[in-house]
């Protein structure tokens, strides 16, 4: 099977996570399309295969040539965001794209455009698989495990291409932040690891955000309005109060590259009682504690004019996993060397946002991430273009001929 009619089969699959279930898988169709990746796993031959009752998926690549050569990881994530459904996905395929406004779908007018998307022009000439703009597409992360499995039947298929041990895993929830919680890194037993789940083609991301989540609630006193003068303690405004005195200029919405930022992420409330919830990010891990503590800072100030007003909570959620990769830079020096021989230019960003990789590296597992190639992540215009698929799996293929020959 090549990697479109692979990619294809799996988008099929409804496995949108739910941060409101508090279980593991949160949603039934992840466990369904586990099973699937499970029983083809099998079918390849591999080795060690697992599901455990957390719809996490291993297996083992068995190497075919002696020598102590490292196992080397590949990780991906079957969960698909929960900001649209991806029920019913009904993909397209556009073959050799010339540049011009793609119509996803006529009944609802809605059209993939490159005045609006300019990075579409990057893939002219090429076939680029797309949504009906109803569903997002699934490229994040089916595009990752599509190449994995590709890469592994390719080397299956080649054994004059050696190779130690490889290790696959296929993870759930990551979209909810919770898809390295239940990874049991020591059975996994790589010693290093990438994660298959970054953007467009020739992206290496060591560097993630430091993150962490704020509820801010406000406690009002609600009085009849005629009556109110001095008495009333309206929580709405006073939350507002509290918005408003943040950096306008750090949110999402006016930063890049390695800027932070504070970003409101949902406000509910009535006169006696307001939550504010936030994010906060940050790459150095000194503005990011600096930014929590001004959070706390400003709820002191709405407490000293509205004594016990403002409660704060704020929990770290994960950190920049460049601290546990610069001791092992070779990992990334061995990605680079595998895109080259690709014809890809390695592009070394930082990750504006957290990745399972961030999350194992601290547990112990080393794990950089690598481009799978999607473009317009979470939403209706989301698309992949079939050649960057292609390249994501020859740089694992290559990796795993690196590592062998100890590069």
């Amino acid at each position: 099977m090549n990697i479109t009619e692979r990619f294809l089969e799996y988008v099929k699959f409804d496995t949108q996570s739910d941060e409101l279930t508090n279980l593991t898988p949160s949603t039934p169709g992840q466990m369904v399309f586990a099973q699937f990746l499970h029983d083809e796993l099998t079918r390849l031959g591999l080795k060690d295969i697992s599901l455990d009752q957390n719809g996490y998926v291993m297996a083992t690549l068995p190497a075919n040539c002696d020598g102590d050569i490292p196992t080397v990881g590949f990780i991906a994530h079957m969960d698909t965001s929960p900001d649209m459904s991806g029920h019913n996905v009904r993909p397209r395929i556009v073959r050799n794209y010339n540049g011009t406004p793609i119509t996803l779908n006529e009944e609802k007018n809605i059209v993939l455009s490159p005045d609006d998307f300019p990075e579409l022009r990057h893939y002219m000439g090429q076939d680029i698989i797309v949504t009906d703009g109803t569903t997002l597409l699934g490229a994040d992360d089916k595009a990752g495990i599509a190449e994995i499995v590709t890469a592994i039947e390719y080397l299956i298929e080649h054994p004059e291409v050696k190779h130690g041990n490889i290790r696959v895993a296929f993870t759930p929830d990551e979209e909810i932040g919770q898809g390295a919680d239940k990874f049991d890194v020591e059975g996994f037993g790589a010693d290093w690891a990438y994660t298959m789940d970054g953007g467009e083609v020739g992206e290496l991301e060591y560097e993630n955000f430091n993150a962490a989540v704020a509820s801010v609630t406000v406690i009002g006193r609600n009085v009849h309005p005629g009556y109110a003068k001095h008495k009333m303690i309206n929580s709405i405004r006073v939350a507002n109060q509290f918005a408003i005195m943040l950096p306008r200029w750090e949110t999402p919405e006016h930063t890049e590259g390695y800027e932070g930022f504070y970003h409101i992420v949902g406000i509910e409330g009535t006169v006696e009682k307001t939550v504010l919830t936030y994010i906060i990010r940050d790459h150095d891990r000194d503005r990011f504690e600096r930014r929590k503590k001004e959070l706390e800072h400003l709820a002191r100030k709405i407490n000293k004019e509205y004594p016990g007003c403002c409660q704060i909570d704020i929990k770290d959620q994960y950190f920049n996993m460049r601290e546990k990769i610069e001791p092992v830079m070779h990992i990334i020096d061995v990605a680079e060397e595998a895109m080259r021989m690709a014809d890809v230019t390695p592009v070394v960003v930082p990750i504006r946002g957290g990745t399972d990789g961030a999350q194992l590296s601290f547990k112990g597992l080393p794990c950089p991430n690598i481009f799978a190639g999607g473009v317009n992540f979470h939403g209706r215009y989301e698309f992949v273009p079939i050649h960057s698929m292609e390249k994501a799996t020859q740089v694992i293929v290559n990796i795993a001929r690196l590592v062998a020959e100890g590069k």
